[in-house]
């Protein structure tokens, strides 16, 4: 895989606490491949984007979907009402760079394969809140194209 930014690395092996969480891990990295993809043909999977655990600052994110699970919500005999959407909104609780803690209400942000997100008024200095402004993966229209 690929570290953010940096060089491809290979897992050698990872150290894990008494319950199984992994609190090191070890890696050799390919000093030829620093912003450039291997010369000899090898595939990168996948790219990680790290963050010190000593310097995060804990967030939550606010997901937002459709209100309504149909395109006319007034169709059929449930009315509007049945056809709420339970997710409509997920909260999820995570990490930061320490320099988001000072985001301001309103400021904008991409995060990488998720979408774009803004900053809450329910933000404090401690725990930044980001709302989901637009989504990069649209499953409603996936659900929408199979229904059809």
């Amino acid at each position: 895989m690929r570290l953010r930014y940096a060089y491809v690395i290979r897992c050698t092996h990872a150290v894990k606490d008494a319950s199984g969480q992994a609190v090191e891990v070890h890696a050799t990295y390919d000093p030829a491949t620093g912003g450039a993809q291997p010369a000899d043909g090898r595939k990168v999977k996948s790219t990680i984007h790290w963050v010190s655990a000593a310097h995060v600052a804990p967030a939550e994110f606010r997901l937002y979907d459709r209100l309504f699970s149909r395109d006319d919500p007034e169709q059929g005999e449930t009315g509007f009402l049945g056809c709420l959407n339970p997710n409509s909104l997920n909260v999820i609780h995570g990490w930061v760079e320490p320099q988001l803690r000072d985001a301001a209400v309103g400021d904008r942000f991409q995060f990488e394969r998720q979408g774009y997100f803004a900053v809450d008024p329910d933000t404090t200095a401690t725990r930044p809140v980001f709302n989901l402004t637009v989504n990069l993966r649209d499953t409603w229209a996936r659900i929408a194209r199979n229904a059809a």
